[in-house]
C-alpha cells in the first residue's frame, strides 16, 4: 500500500492510533505480534560445509582432483614425488577459498543495509514522548523528526515545517527533496515525487516533522530492496561458464580416449590390464592442463593490479574478464556522467540579454549574483586545496560563481550585513533576507519563478517567461531573485508584508553539468561496440538533456519514465529494450527489470550505482560497479568492482583492461590445449600403429608443468593489441574457441603430432648414428624432447597475430627468459644421468639432438608462414 492518497483522519483510523497520545502499550504489544520487529529478514544462508560441497562438485574441481589422484598414484607406484599432488590440491583449495570469499561479500551487503536501521527514534506513546530503539517501532506509531535524523520506517507526514529530506539512498539524487504534508500525490508517482511521505534509511536535512509510521521492516521501501538482495542471485560470469564447458569437453575427450586405448591394447595387442591402465592414465593426464587454473587466476590478478592503478578496485576476480566483454553499460547520471555539483550556466539581468556564466559580467549581472549570494546560507571552505561545500547544492552553485567572479561571500556580508531572515518554506517556495545597505535596508527574495511575488509589467512578464522557458528547455534549474528597498527597518516582518510588490532583478539557470571526459568516454565505448544507457532518479527533461549532450541519446533513441515503464510488461520491455537510452525517475525494481531485459537479449551488462536503491541491480548485473566516493556500503558490498573516482571514463578504461585479460586467457588456452590435444593424438596414433606409447605419464606431467606452466605464467603480462578497443564485444553465448581459436588450436595440434611422431619413429626405427642405435627408448627420448621444446617454442606463436619478429622476442622479457629457462631444464633432464633415469630418458647422439631441435622449431616456422599469408591477404 502506498499510503499517499488517504487523508490523515482516514490513516489514523486505519492504523488505530491517536494523534494526541499515540499508541498504548497494549496496542504496541499486539502490533509486535501482528507485524513483528522493524528489521530486515536475512536470506537463507548456506553453511560452510554446503559451500565447500558445491565447489567440490564443480567440473573443473573434479578434473583437478582426478589429476591429483593420478599424480598420487604415480607417486606411490613409480616413486615420482608428491610435489605435483600438493600443487594441484593447493589450486583446488585456492579456488574454493576465493569462491567462498566472493559469496560472503554478497552477504555483507545485507548486513550493511541492516545497520542503517540501528538508531533511536522519538515516538509518542500513551501521551508521553520517549526515545525507543528503531527496531521497536510498529505501524501507527507517531514519530517526530528533526534535521539530522535518520528516518527509521516509512511514514506519512502529518505536519511539517521547512522540511527537506535527502533521499539519495532510494532515488540516487543527492539534491534534498522539499516535503509537504498537504501535497496531493498520485498513487502512480515514483518515490522521488511522493512529497507527503518519509522513507526508511533517508536523512532529514532541514526542518522538522511529525509523522505516523505506516510500514516497518520488510514492507518498507528499503525492506523491499533487502528482499531483492535476498532473492537476487549472482550469475556465473561468461568466463566461468566457458571454462566449465571446456572442462566438460576435456573430461569427455580423456574418457573416450582412455576407453579406446584400453580396448585396442587389451583386445588387439594383448597387453596386460595394468600396463594398459597406465597408458589410459597417461591420456587422462595429457587431457588435463594442470596449470590452466593457476595461469587464469594470475592473469586476472594482474588485471586487478592494473585496474587499481586506474582507479578501479575489483571485489570479484572473474569480473576482470566480464567487464572486458561488456556490451551494455547502464550508468547512473549524477556524479558518474556528471560532476555532482550544481553550476550556474546562464544568467539574466532584467532588461538585458541572457549571457553565459563564463562571460564577463556587467554591473546588472553582478548585482543579480550578489543578491542571490546575500540571500543564501551555503558556504564554501577550502582546506589544503580541497573544496568543501557546506549547504544546499543550489546555493553552493551561487557562492561558487560569486568567488569565480572575484568576490567572497564573507566580504559581501560584511559590506551588507544580514539583519533578518524568513527561512525557505515548502509552502511558499521562497526565502527572504533583509540587509543593511548604505541608504537604508534591502529585502531580497529568491525562489521559484511561478511563486515570486513581482509586480510585472506586461512586457517584462512576457520577456521573463520567454527567458525562463528557454532555460528550462536546456534542462536548467531556474532560480529567480527580486528585491524591495526600505529607508528604515520594516516593522512588519511577516511573509505577507515582505514578499509582495517586489522589483524583479533577474534569474539564473543551473545544472549538474557533464564531466569533461564523459563525452569522449561514451564515444570510445560506442567504438568498442558498447551501448551506454542512462538510468537515473532525476527528471526526464534534465536526464535527456545531459544524455543528448554527451552522446547517449541520439535521434533514433527514446527516453522513458519509471511510471511509463511500470505500464510495460516484461515481454514488451525485452522486445523493445534496444529502443531506450534514458530511464528517468525509476525504482529499484525498474533497474533490475532493465538489467534483466538486456541480459535476456544476450547482452553482458555492467551496472553502475551508488545508492542503496542500486544494490539489487548491481548484484543482478553481470558486473556491478559501485561508486567509491559517493557509494554507500550497501552498494559497494553488492558490487563486483568499485570505481574510486566515480568517473564513467574509468569504467571504459576498465573495459580495456578486461579485454586485455580475456585475450591473454585465450592465448593461454591456445598455448596449453594445442599441446594437450596433440599429446592425446600422439598417444592414440602411435598405439594404434603398434609403435607403443611415445611418452609416459610422468613425462607428460613434466611437459605440462615445465614446458607449458613456467612460460605460460608470463602470458598474463602480454600488452593489449592496438586495436583492442575497436573490436566488438565477444557475445555471451560464444564459446571459448570462438573467432577462429579452435581452428588455430587444431592446426597446431596436428603439426605437433606430426613432428613428434616423426621424431619417435626415427628414434625407434631409423639408425641415423652408429654410436646410438635405433630403439624404443631412443624414440621415447626423441618424442619427449621434441614435444617439450616445441611446446615452449609455441608460446611465441600465441603472443600476437603479428609476426614474432615484428613485436620482438624481448618485448615481454619475463616470457622470453622463462622460455629459455624451460628449454634448458628439459635439456638438463635429458643429459644428466640420474635425472634422465628418473624420467625414463636415454643418451642420444649429436645428430639426434640436432634433428630434435629442428623438428621442435618447425611449428614456430609453420605459424610464421601462416601469419605472412594472412597479412598478404589482408593487404590485398
Amino acid at each position: 500500500m502506498l499510503w499517499v492518497k488517504e487523508s490523515i483522519e482516514q490513516l489514523l483510523s486505519k492504523l488505530h492510533t491517536n494523534l494526541e497520545t499515540g499508541l498504548t502499550k497494549e496496542q504496541v504489544k499486539q502490533k509486535h505480534v501482528e507485524f513483528g520487529t522493524n528489521e530486515f529478514e536475512e536470506g537463507k544462508k548456506e553453511s560452510l560445509l554446503q559451500k565447500i560441497g558445491h565447489h567440490l562438485l564443480e567440473i573443473t574441481t573434479i578434473v583437478l582432483l582426478f589429476a591429483a589422484a593420478i599424480s598420487a598414484y604415480l607417486a606411490i607406484t613409480t616413486g615420482y614425488g608428491w610435489a605435483k599432488v600438493v600443487v594441484i590440491l593447493a589450486i583446488v583449495v585456492l579456488n574454493m577459498v576465493l569462491g567462498i570469499y566472493q559469496e560472503n561479500s554478497a552477504e555483507k551487503a545485507l548486513a550493511a543495509l541492516q545497520s542503517m536501521n540501528a538508531h533511536l527514534t522519538t515516538v509518542l506513546r500513551d501521551g508521553v514522548r520517549m526515545q525507543v530503539d528503531a527496531t521497536e517501532l510498529v505501524p501507527g506509531d507517531i514519530i517526530e523528526m528533526v534535521a539530522g535524523d535518520m528516518i527509521p520506517a516509512d511514514a506519512r507526514i502529518i505536519s511539517s515545517s521547512s522540511l527537506q529530506v535527502e533521499e539519495s539512498a532510494l532515488t540516487g539524487e543527492s539534491v534534498p527533496v522539499e516535503k509537504d504534508a498537504a501535497a496531493e500525490v498520485s498513487e502512480k508517482a515514483p518515490i522521488g515525487d511522493r512529497l507527503n511521505m518519509l522513507y526508511s534509511g533517508c536523512l532529514v536535512t532541514n526542518g522538522r516533522a511529525t509523522a505516523v509510521v505506516v510500514e516497518i521492516g520488510m514492507e518498507t521501501e528499503m525492506g523491499k530492496i533487502a528482499g531483492l538482495l535476498n532473492s537476487t542471485s549472482k550469475l556465473m560470469t561468461p568466463l566461468q561458464l566457458r571454462l566449465k564447458e571446456l572442462a566438460k569437453r576435456l573430461s569427455i575427450v580423456a574418457l573416450l580416449a582412455g576407453i579406446l586405448i584400453f580396448i585396442i591394447d587389451v583386445y588387439i595387442y594383448g597387453e596386460t590390464i595394468i600396463e594398459t591402465l597406465m597408458i589410459a592414465i597417461s591420456l587422462a593426464v595429457a587431457a588435463v592442463p594442470e596449470t590452466l587454473p593457476v595461469i587464469v587466476t594470475l592473469t586476472l590478478a594482474y588485471g586487478v593490479q592494473n585496474m587499481v592503478r586506474k582507479n578501479t578496485i575489483i571485489r570479484r576476480i572473474p569480473a576482470v574478464e566480464t567487464i572486458g566483454n561488456t556490451s551494455v553499460i547502464c550508468s547512473d547520471k549524477t556524479g558518474t556522467l556528471t560532476q555532482n555539483k550544481m553550476i550556474i550556466q546562464q544568467i539574466w539581468a532584467s532588461e538585458h540579454t541572457p549571457m553565459k556564466a563564463t562571460e564577463d559580467f556587467g554591473t546588472e549581472e553582478v548585482k543579480v549574483l550578489e543578491m542571490l549570494s546575500l540571500s543564501s546560507n551555503a558556504t564554501i571552505e577550502v582546506t589544503d586545496g580541497v573544496e568543501t561545500i557546506i549547504g544546499d547544492p543550489t546555493e553552493s552553485a551561487i557562492i561558487r560563481l560569486l568567488e569565480e567572479k572575484g568576490t567572497t561571500k564573507k566580504a559581501l556580508e560584511e559590506k551588507y550585513p544580514r539583519v533578518f531572515e524568513l527561512p525557505f518554506d515548502s509552502d511558499r517556495k521562497l526565502m527572504t533576507t533583509i540587509h543593511q545597505v548604505e541608504d537604508g535596508f534591502l529585502s531580497i527574495t529568491k525562489g521559484a519563478f511561478d511563486r515570486i511575488p513581482v509586480a510585472f509589467s506586461e512586457e517584462l512578464l512576457k520577456e521573463a517567461e520567454r527567458v525562463h522557458d528557454s532555460f528550462a528547455e536546456d534542462a536548467l534549474r531556474v532560480l529567480v531573485v527580486a528585491y524591495k528597498k526600505y529607508s528604515e527597518m520594516p516593522t512588519d516582518l511577516s511573509s505577507e508584508a515582505l514578499e509582495t510588490d517586489l522589483t524583479f532583478a533577474g534569474m539564473v539557470g543551473m545544472i549538474d553539468p557533464p564531466r569533461p571526459e564523459s563525452k569522449s568516454a561514451v564515444l570510445a565505448a560506442k567504438k568498442a561496440g558498447i551501448k551506454t544507457v542512462m538510468i537515473t532518479g532525476d527528471h526526464i527533461v534534465t536526464a535527456s538533456a545531459i544524455a543528448r549532450e554527451i552522446g547517449i541519446l541520439t535521434d533514433v533513441d527514446k527516453a522513458i519514465t519509471g511510471a511509463e515503464l511500470q505500464e510495460m510488461s516484461d515481454a514488451d520491455l525485452e522486445k523493445n529494450i534496444r529502443d531506450y537510452a534514458v530511464y528517468a525517475r525509476v525504482s529499484p525494481e525498474d533497474k533490475i527489470r532493465i538489467v534483466k531485459a538486456w541480459q535476456k537479449n544476450g547482452e553482458i551488462v555492467t551496472m553502475t550505482g551508488d545508492g542503496v536503491n542500486d544494490a539489487p541491480a548491481l548484484k543482478a548485473a553481470d558486473v556491478g560497479a559501485a561508486m567509491g566516493i559517493t557509494g554507500t556500503d550497501v552498494s559497494k558490498n553488492a558490487a563486483d568492482m568499485v570505481i574510486t573516482d566515480d568517473n564513467f571514463a574509468t569504467i571504459v578504461d576498465a573495459v580495456k583492461e578486461g579485454r586485455t585479460a580475456y585475450e591473454n586467457i585465450r592465448k593461454t588456452i591456445y598455448f596449453l590445449l594445442s599441446t594437450n590435444f596433440s599429446q592425446i593424438f600422439i598417444m592414440l596414433i602411435a598405439i594404434i600403429l603398434g609403435w607403443g606409447a611415445p611418452v609416459v605419464a610422468v613425462q607428460l606431467l613434466l611437459i605440462n608443468v615445465v614446458s607449458d606452466g613456467i612460460p605460460g605464467f608470463f602470458l598474463s603480462r602480454e600488452k593489449a593489441d592496438d586495436s583492442i578497443m575497436e573490436r566488438k564485444p565477444i557475445p555471451k553465448n560464444a564459446g571459448i574457441f570462438a573467432n577462429g581459436l579452435g581452428k588455430k588450436m587444431a592446426t597446431q595440434a596436428v603439426v605437433f603430432t606430426v613432428v613428434t611422431l616423426a621424431g619417435f619413429y626415427i628414434g625407434q626405427f631409423v639408425t641415423i648414428n652408429h654410436s646410438v642405435g635405433a630403439s624404443y627408448e631412443v624414440g621415447m627420448t626423441m618424442a619427449f624432447i621434441i614435444l617439450a621444446w616445441s611446446s615452449v617454442a609455441h608460446i611465441f606463436n600465441v603472443r600476437s597475430d603479428k609476426s614474432i619478429f615484428t613485436i620482438g622476442f624481448l618485448s615481454n622479457r619475463g616470457l622470453f627468459f622463462s622460455a629459455i629457462c624451460s628449454m634448458l631444464i628439459i635439456l638438463g633432464l635429458a643429459i644428466i644421468p640420474p635425472l634422465a633415469n628418473m624420467f625414463f630418458l636415454v643418451e642420444m647422439s649429436l645428430t639426434h639432438w640436432i634433428l630434435a631441435f629442428v623438428l621442435s622449431m618447425l611449428p614456430l616456422v609453420f605459424v610464421e608462414i601462416q601469419k605472412l599469408i594472412q597479412r598478404k591477404k589482408a593487404n590485398a
